[in-house]
């Protein structure tokens, strides 16, 4: 096998599928295509089941994912001490980054400028992704540290608590509720709610957070996006449970209203993620410093 392979094989893994994992690695999807079957030849046996444009891993390709992941981290691993080891004064080098996406919205923003600010020589390289696509872009090696909601249950990753964000009830401008505050959840039995699906493996994840707070037989629409929770929710489609962060601007210019709840205490969890065992360069450690010194309001 190349790494070309294991990496279009770990790539449809990581992004669920051919034409998402060719976008991401700047190939056709024929390409990508390609190089998996013939990695599926020199391994011989099918790694993908494909249904159209669905895929999911055979018992296979589930045996082969984590070692696979373990080849490229190592690989990226090497490249990157080599990289520290050797780059002159005044070089500019990178810091892999992965990021849930409405992260970017709130206090670790402060944190990337601050970083910025104290090493002008370094740039860094972010990906948005879920919180699942964060962790394995950090198996892979392909970012030195993740920033993700709840603590991932892999041993082969550590987490890192930075503190939590506040969750609200959000509803439509137009909702015919006119109360800021309600006494429970069960004053809005028989609303259709908008969250995310619960995470196989994952005991704690957005989606069972939801599950919990909720009364049972509540109906949930499972959205995997919370920019897609949030269009769905202005259109009057269901009402849903968001981090402040992400819908600062919806709240101020009244697309959505927050509505409190008495006795409803819900955070969610906001991690960094490393791979135990991984290269520990200088660039990772100075940026989880910074993270450390700009995300205490977090805890607020």
């Amino acid at each position: 096998m190349t790494i070309d392979e294991v990496v279009a094989f770990v790539a449809v893994a990581e992004w669920g599928g051919f034409t998402e994992a060719s976008r991401r690695l700047n190939l056709s999807q024929p390409a990508v295509s390609r190089r998996v079957r013939e990695l599926e030849r020199s391994l011989g046996a099918p790694l993908y089941e494909r249904a159209g444009r669905r895929v999911r891993l055979t018992a296979a390709g589930r045996a082969l994912l984590p070692h696979a992941e373990a080849v490229l981290a190592t690989v990226r691993d090497a490249e990157r001490a080599v990289r520290e080891e050797v780059a002159r004064q005044g070089e500019t080098r990178s810091l892999g980054l992965a990021i849930v996406g409405t992260l970017a919205d709130s206090h670790l923003v402060d944190a990337l400028r601050a970083f910025e600010s104290r090493s002008p020589d370094v740039a860094v390289e972010l990906t948005t992704a879920t919180s699942r696509q964060v962790s394995a872009l950090v198996r892979t090696g392909e970012a030195s540290l993740g920033l993700r909601y709840f603590p991932d249950a892999d041993p082969r990753l550590e987490s890192i608590p930075l503190g939590a964000e506040r969750l609200v009830v959000v509803v439509p401008a137009a909702h015919p509720l006119t109360a800021g505050r309600l006494p429970g959840l069960e004053a809005l039995h028989g609303e259709r709610w908008l969250g995310f699906s619960p995470e196989r493996g994952q005991p704690d994840s957005f989606g069972h957070l939801l599950d919990r707070l909720l009364p049972a037989g509540t109906r949930v629409t499972r959205i995997d996006s919370l920019t897609a929770q949030k269009r769905l929710a202005q259109a009057g489609l269901g009402v849903a449970l968001m981090p402040v962060s992400s819908v600062h601007e919806e709240l101020r210019i009244g697309s959505l209203r927050a509505v409190e709840v008495d006795g409803m205490e819900a955070r969610l969890p906001v991690v960094a993620v490393r791979r135990r065992g991984g290269h520990r360069g200088p660039l990772t450690e100075a940026f989880l410093e910074v993270l450390r010194e700009h995300t205490p309001g977090l805890r607020g």
